[in-house]
Parts: structure tokens; C-alpha cells; sequence
């Protein structure tokens, strides 16, 4: 609408014009905003002051309401020592402060031995050597406990528990090895914070298509001599680019077996607005992709779905806690949207359409999106509509079943004694190759068909615990099938016995 600002790194922010009706409208100064240097919001008034690339950079905007989260300490409105200065308030116009960058103080500055004494210096040496002792270790003790109080204050705002993220941020010398391992290990698991996010983002360079879909596509590129995977929404996929990047910011989200996610930006190009997620790069590519291309052992069939397992048990499980994490379903779960490691295990991709549950209020966030789920993968509640939505364990149930079909794909691919299939999707001689909801009901639940087992995996210890599985999520009724960690458990024995190395 000519005055929507494009500076701020997540998700759409929806300050209007001077002119639109805006219910408890602050006013604030606007630096990212076309045709004027105004905005008003329901939320919060912004400055902040960021370095990037070696430049100082002011930015003066709205924010809205809702992006005030989480309640109490909103990502927005943190800083980063030495990176960022950010301030938020809430009168008009009162974003005109100018912020400077903080340098990073050292501990004992100004007590070296260069230092110049005082008149108080020189009265304690005249007073005589008791009377210094004191001063000085008075001295001392004030210095460590300011120089502690400001670092566990800091730490406190960046909501980091671990000393060693205090100066992670775009260090020169830190690779995007470096920072994920620091993130991962840092107590929230949820995420570089936004401007730092940004930053990353806007240094990246684009390699190569490695993938394309209905979201956009996906491109290889390069941060600091490391590859990573940039996906490209289409600007009217905005919803889903905005929910993805959403659900992987979610605090404890972070596991090797789904997808690490680096960062989201919003870029405009001038033309129209790019829409970045960052994640982690996988040069095999989708399960999907893996399988078509080759077989697998059955020390890799058993990676392969011992890891899926994992990804989305911890998916589905639910953290209590301050730090906790609420319980994800996946709602589109096949082999195209799991990555193979270059070490041959799963990690779950494309939080798209996944829903959380907020069990304080017992309700599920299920966010506005046309898109539905593959109908392939469909469990049969889904297809008949019997589903019920207020109920979160439907949601698990129907993730498990698709799990139970990508498995079918990676069992039929196992060369077990030298026999093995060709790549085959599930249903691929029930249905056509882009079935109706229609089609696939009339299989699935009218004539309760499933994809076939053979006979001869019976033969092999291994493919018949497969099948028994597959069979255990392919149930008619939601509620019969195993969970998540059941199947994982299963597995873990499975591996033990086959002495797999994980």
C-alpha cells in the first residue's frame, strides 16, 4: 500500500499510512516506510542501530502488537552486544533517539598499570599500606560484581544461559558449523535472534536450483565457504513461508533429525519481495530423490527409519516447562519432504502446514492456510473428513500413518539377499499418478486397501519387523496405531540385533 515497511526480518508487519483507522494508534517516526516518514501501530515504536558488513545502520519503524512476543522479552525488542542496539517504546514519536552501537567492554579496563592515580590514590599510599589493602580489595570486589551482574543481565535479555553464545554473533572467525553448534547446545534451541538472522540472509550467495515446488524453489548457496539451502517462497505463498519460519523458531524445536533451520528474511529486489528460509544443506537431497536413485542395505533401511522415528517423536512430543516446547504435527509427511544426511539418516523438512498444541489452553494453532495436505498420504480420517480437529492426537495419528507408507517405500528399495524393487510411491498401481481426494477415498477407506507386502520379507528379520510396523500405523481407526516413540523403540531394538552403528 505504499508505506508497509520492509526492514524487519520476520514475518509481514502491517503498520498502515497516517491516514487508515488504526484501533489505540501510537505514532512513530518511519525510516522504511514509501512516501512517508510516519506509521502508526497498536504495538510498539522501534529505533535500532545494527552493524552490518562494517556499516552502521539506523532503522526507525512500527511494530505491531502482535509481534510483541514472546510477552515480557519480545525478540524485536532484544539487542547484541557489539551487533545491535534496539529500543522499544510506546508513546508517539518517541523512536527519535539516536542509539550507538555498544563496544564490547573488557574486564579490568582502566586498572592497568598505565592508569593515572588520583588524589584519593595518593592519600591512601600516604595513609599508609593497611589503609590501601582495603581500598583496592574494596575496589576489586565492586569491579567483579558490576563486571558479573552486567554479563548475566546481558545474557538475560538475550535469553542465552550458556557464557559461550555471549560474543557468537557473526564473528569473523565463526563458520555456520560454528554458530548451529553453539545454537544447538545454547539452552532454547529456538534460533539465531532476528537482526542477526537478517544479517546472515543478506551475505548469502546463490549457487545453483537444487529443487523446484508449488511454495517456489530451492537453491544451493554459499555463507563463509559453507553450503547452505536458501527456499524461495512466491509472494502468495507468504502464509506458509511465514508459518514455517514460525514453527522452526519454536523454542527446543532443535534435533538432528529435522532440518536445522538458519534463518528467514523478507528481500525486496525491486521487482517484488523474495521470501528466504535458510536451513541446513543435504547434498543427497529427499528421501524421494535417495530411493529413485539408489538401494539400500538393511543396516540402511534401519538408519533410514530408526532416524524418521526419531525426528518425529521429538516432533510430536511435548517439553514442559519454561524452556519447554509444545507437541508438532507434521500434516504433510512423505518422502519428498525428508532430507538424507550425508551420514544416511532422515531429517524431517517442511513445517509448512504443521500445527502446535498449546496444552495450558488445551487448543491447537492451526494457522490460516489454503494448502492441504499430499492425498496420497492421507490418512483415512483425512480423506473421509471423519477427523476430529480439537483433538491434537488425530493430528500425530495421521502423521503416523504417512510414516508407515514412506516406510513401505524404503523397505521395497532394501536389497536384502539381492532382491530388491524398483522405486515405486505408495498406491502406484491403485491410483493414478496424481490422484483425486475422490480416488483415493475409494481405496483407502471404501475398499481398505493398502500398499503390498510381500511374502518374502518374511524370510529376513528385519523387513518382517518392517512390515509388522507398517502394518501397526495403517490401521483404519486413529487410535490403534503405534506412536512415534513405540516405533522408535522397536527400531532401536531391531538395530541392536543387527548391529547397526547409528
Amino acid at each position: 500500500n505504499g508505506c508497509r515497511p520492509r526492514g524487519l526480518p520476520l514475518g509481514p508487519c502491517h503498520p498502515d499510512c497516517l491516514s487508515s483507522p488504526v484501533a489505540a494508534a501510537l505514532r512513530c517516526n518511519c525510516t522504511e516506510c514509501l512516501g512517508t516518514d510516519q506509521c502508526v501501530t497498536d504495538g510498539a515504536c522501534i529505533a535500532s542501530t545494527s552493524v552490518i558488513e562494517g556499516q552502521e545502520r539506523h532503522v526507525r519503524t512500527c511494530i505491531t502488537r502482535d509481534q510483541l512476543q514472546p510477552p515480557g522479552q519480545p525478540f524485536y525488542c532484544l539487542s547484541a552486544e557489539g551487533l545491535l542496539n534496539t529500543h522499544c517504546c510506546y508513546t508517539d514519536y518517541c523512536n527519535s533517539v539516536n542509539l550507538k552501537v555498544p563496544s564490547v567492554t573488557k574486564p579490568g579496563d582502566g586498572l592497568g598499570p598505565g592508569a593515572k592515580w588520583g588524589p584519593v590514590e595518593l592519600v591512601a599510599v600516604i595513609a599508609g599500606p593497611v589503609f590501601l589493602l582495603c581500598l583496592l580489595l574494596i575496589v576489586g570486589v565492586f569491579l567483579f560484581h558490576h563486571h558479573h551482574q552486567r554479563v548475566y543481565s546481558h545474557r538475560q535479555r538475550l535469553g542465552v544461559e550458556d557464557p559461550s553464545c555471549d560474543h557468537l554473533y557473526l564473528a569473523k572467525d565463526k563458520t555456520l558449523q560454528d554458530l548451529i553448534f553453539d545454537l544447538s547446545t545454547s539452552g532454547s534451541g529456538s534460533g539465531l535472534p532476528l537482526f542477526v538472522q537478517r544479517t546472515v540472509a543478506r551475505t548469502i550467495v546463490l549457487q545453483e536450483v537444487i529443487g523446484k515446488g508449488r511454495f517456489g524453489e530451492v537453491w544451493r548457496g554459499k555463507w563463509r565457504g559453507g553450503d547452505v539451502a536458501v527456499k524461495i517462497f512466491s509472494s502468495r505463498e507468504e502464509r506458509s513461508w511465514f508459518r514455517e519460519a514460525e514453527i522452526y523458531q519454536t523454542i527446543m524445536l532443535r534435533h538432528e533429525n529435522i532440518l536445522g533451520f538458519i534463518a528467514a528474511d523478507n528481500k525486496d529486489n525491486g521487482t517484488w519481495t523474495q521470501l528466504w528460509l535458510v536451513s541446513d544443506y543435504h547434498e543427497h537431497g529427499s528421501l524421494f530423490d535417495y530411493l529413485n536413485r539408489y538401494s539400500v542395505t538393511i543396516e540402511g533401511m534401519i538408519k533410514l527409519a530408526l532416524s524418521a522415528a526419531s525426528g518425529l517423536g521429538h516432533l510430536h512430543m511435548e517439553i514442559l516447562g519454561t524452556q519447554g516446547k509444545p507437541g508438532i504435527a507434521h500434516r504433510d509427511l512423505k518422502s519428498k519432504n525428508i532430507l538424507v544426511k550425508k551420514n544416511g539418516t532422515c531429517a524431517i523438512a517442511d513445517l509448512g502446514l504443521a500445527v502446535r498444541h498449546e496444552s495450558a489452553t488445551d487448543t491447537i494453532d492451526i494457522a490460516p492456510n489454503q494448502r492441504v495436505g499430499t492425498k496420497r498420504y492421507m490418512a483415512p480420517e483425512v480423506l473421509d473428513e471423519t477427523i476430529n480437529m480439537k483433538h491434537f492426537d488425530s493430528f500425530k495419528c495421521a502423521d503416523i500413518y504417512a510414516l508407515g507408507l514412506v516406510y513401505w517405500e524404503i523397505a521395497r528399495r532394501c536389497n536384502a539377499g539381492v532382491i530388491h524393487e524398483e522405486y515405486q510411491l505408495p498406491y502406484y498401481d491403485l491410483v493414478p499418478s496424481d490422484p483425486s481426494i475422490e480416488e483415493m477415498r475409494k481405496v483407502v477407506c471404501e475398499q481398505k486397501l493398502r500398499p503390498n507386502v510381500p511374502n518374502w520379507w518374511q524370510s529376513y528379520e528385519a523387513l518382517r519387523v518392517m512390515g509388522k510396523i507398517m502394518r501397526e500405523c495403517w490401521y483404519a481407526n486413529g487410535a490403534a496405531r503405534l506412536t512415534a516413540l513405540r516405533i522408535k523403540k522397536t527400531l532401536s531394538q531391531l538395530s541392536v540385533q543387527e548391529d547397526v552403528k547409528m
